[in-house]
This record gives C-alpha cells, structure tokens and sequence, in this order.
C-alpha cells in the first residue's frame, strides 16, 4: 500500500474541509463543507489518474467539467433568486482548490498546503480586508505602488554584475538593500495602519523603530516642548524605538549574511538585551499623569518614496566606496571611523555594506560586528542630541541616562567581549 498517496488524500481532505468551513460559515449558497471537500479529493483522484494512467488530458478535462458545472449551477441561481450574488470568491476558491488537489499529487505538497493555507485565511479576513482598503488614504496608496515599483519593476531590471572603482557597486546588490530596507519601514508604516493611532505608548517604540527610530525621536522631542510633564514617557518610546532599530539591524544582518549570523549575533543580542532592561526600567518610571497625557503616536510620513529610495541608495554606494578604499587604504582600524560618521546619518546602510563585505570574506566577523554596534552607538549619540535639542530638559536628563548607559555598555563590549563567544 502506498502510504504517501493517503497522506497527500489526508491533506487534501484537511484543506477541503477548512476552505469549506470558511464558506459555510459566511452562508454562501453555491459551495460548502462537503462541496469544497468533495472537489478537493476530485483534484487528488485526478492527479492520480493523469499520474497513473500517463495521460494528460485527464486533469483538463475534468478541470473544464468542474468549471462547466459551476457556470451553470450560477445560472440557476441567478434565475430562481431576486438577490442574487453576482460576486465569483466562491467559484474562483473552487477552481483553485480543484487545482491544489491535483498539485498534491502532481506537484510539490508543501506549495499546495501554502496555497491552501494562505486562501483560507484570505477568504476569512475578507470583512477586515476591505475596510482597510476603504480607509487607505492617497499616501497610503502610493506608498504600496511606490514599494512595487522600487521592488517588482526596477530591482529586476538592473544589471547583476559590479562597476566602477574598486570594483564593488553592483546595481542589483544595491537596489536589493534600498528594497530591503524600504520594505522594514513599509510593513511597519501598515501595522500602524492596522493598529490605529492609539495603541498604547510601548506599541508607539514598537512601530516608530520599525518605521523610523530617527523621526520617532524628533517627533516626540517636539511633543514634549508642547507638554512639559511628558519627558519620562517620551524617553521611554525613543529608547524603544532604539531598541527595536537595533533589532532591525540584526535581522539586517541576517537577511544579507544568514550563514556568518551565530557569529555576529550574540554581542549585539548582549546590547539589544540591555537596552530592554532600560526600556522596561523607563516604563515603571513613568508615572500615571505622564500616562495620561496624550500619547497618540504621530502619524509617520510615507515610508516609500522614491525620492527617499534613491538617496538611501547613493549613500549606500558611497558609503560601500568608502568603506573599501579605508580598508584597501588603512587597514580595518581605519573602518571605526568610517563607522562611527556613518552611523550618525544612516545605520541601515553601513550595517549593509559591512555585512557585504563580511560575506565577500573582506572583513573578519570579529570586527564586522565591533564596526556595526559602533555605528549604532554613534547612532545614538546624534539622535540623543536631537532629543537634547528640540525637547524639553526633563527629556534631556532621561535620554542622556538610557542612552548614555547602553553607549557605555556597547563600548565595554567591543572593549572586553571574549573572541571565542558566539555560537
């Protein structure tokens, strides 16, 4: 007996009925549990057959036969009821999971479940979907096309090969990161959206360090020289969004070099993990008139344009340029430099051309993640004078103690962390 044809029948029969159930549960007419189950075993039986048999006009025909059935099962039902759903989820749903059955047996099982999977959950967020898209606002709208053509028009087209000096401008390469990192602001520009603008203050670091740890900062600064007694709760969301743009860098990392992650992580996972004992410290500081106040998050600019795009991606190349001429010029020491101004503008990008160069073998991981904490620690320094500047004094001294403690603690680590200690 063939034990693989009746796991494949097994999960066929699984997604059926979750398709079904779904369905159902809406009150559609046309299809159900036992319809969307029933068409799901026909796809794997026809999978079998085309298989077995080595024919392949049995899958066609019984495709087109499911598809003849459907046009004239909506026919009747256009003529018996005055109210009739002119929509086609129903009927589309039950081609493709037709099509999903025979993939199972034609195909690769783990496709079909995610298929099957990802049209569930689809089909179950439908209510939920649409009033996001009712709601979506212009800037929402082209922040989505902006992001498909940085990611699905341009990225493609670009040449895969380096130029220049130095040999190391590669237009794919760097278009890729610029997509990457658009992409890290996209989703969390949309969580925002989804979540609304009230949702809470720790949700408020959470988001503005998935969008944009830097204007987080100077948003909040600003807000506390409208409400003076709100300098504890805004050091606490800066710091957050600190903490979690460190995080980004780390999955940075991983992205770009995921085979030399167990080297780099742990250090930095050290200073993430310190820097969420600070942020959890400022949080039960904060006392109940500054959580009151008003800590609705600014709402952030769109995070895909491609004015933006382009600059992120110059500074990148240059940034790239620069580091391989100090390295070939002066040596690795000379890169602490070059991290530490980097790190003042734009951390995402010598996070990025540090990690290329440890993947190209350039940079030993030792230093790699020594030159990449230090650009976040420089980081730091230039958002911290941001905050001292346009904030109030209250927000001065709060900022000064979190990020004054996790720049001492990031600089004992690069100083003192044993070279034997990673994974």
């Amino acid at each position: 007996m063939n034990y693989e044809d009746l796991i494949t029948l097994g999960i066929a029969f699984g997604l059926g009925m979750l398709i079904g159930l779904q369905r159902q549960h809406t009150d559609n007419k046309m299809a159900g549990v036992r319809t969307f189950t029933l068409i799901a075993i026909l796809g794997v039986v026809s999978g079998f057959l085309t298989r077995d048999l080595d024919n392949p006009f049995i899958l066609p025909a019984i495709g087109l036969s499911i598809t003849a059935l459907l046009v004239v099962a909506n026919v009747i039902k256009m003529k018996k009821l005055d109210e009739t759903d002119i929509g086609q989820t129903t009927e589309v749903a039950a081609l493709l999971m037709f099509a999903i059955g025979a993939y199972l047996v034609l195909g690769s099982q783990v496709i079909g479940v995610i298929v099957g999977g990802a049209m569930a959950v689809l089909l179950y967020i439908k209510e939920r979907l649409h009033n996001f898209i009712e709601n979506l606002k212009d800037k929402d709208l082209a922040a989505i096309m902006t992001f498909a053509g940085i990611s699905l028009v341009i990225l493609p087209i670009l040449p895969n090969q380096t130029y220049g000096p130095l040999d190391v401008l590669n237009p794919r390469n760097i278009w890729m990161m610029v997509t990457l990192i658009v992409g890290i602001s996209v989703i969390g520009y949309f969580i925002y959206k989804f979540v609304g603008k009230n949702v809470g203050v720790i949700s408020n670091g959470v988001l503005g360090g998935l969008i944009s740890s830097t204007a987080t900062t100077v948003s909040y600064a600003r807000k506390t020289a409208n409400s003076k007694n709100i300098g504890k709760l805004a050091a606490f969301v800066i710091t957050v969004a600190s903490t979690v743009a460190l995080a980004r860098v780390m999955v940075e990392i991983g992205v770009v070099i995921p085979e030399k992650l167990p080297q780099l992580i742990v250090p930095l996972a050290v200073e993430f993990v310190f820097m969420i004992a600070l942020s959890v410290a400022l949080f039960y500081l904060i006392n109940k008139n500054d959580a009151e106040e008003d800590n609705e998050m600014p709402e952030p600019k769109n995070p895909a344009q491609f004015k933006s795009a382009l600059i992120f991606g110059l500074l990148y190349g240059l940034i790239l340029l620069a580091v391989a001429f100090t390295k070939e010029e002066f040596g690795n020491e000379a890169l602490y430099v070059v991290s530490i101004i980097s790190g003042l503008t734009d951390v995402d990008a010598i996070t990025l051309s540090l990690s290329q160069l440890m993947k190209n073998g350039g940079l030993e991981t030792s230093s790699g993640w020594r030159l990449i904490l230090l650009a976040s620690l420089s980081n730091l320094v230039f958002k911290g004078i941001m905050a001292a500047t346009l904030g109030t004094k209250q927000l001065a001294k709060w900022i000064g103690i979190s990020f004054g403690l996790s720049i001492v603690a990031g600089l004992l680590l690069i100083w003192l962390w044993p070279e034997g200690w990673h994974f």
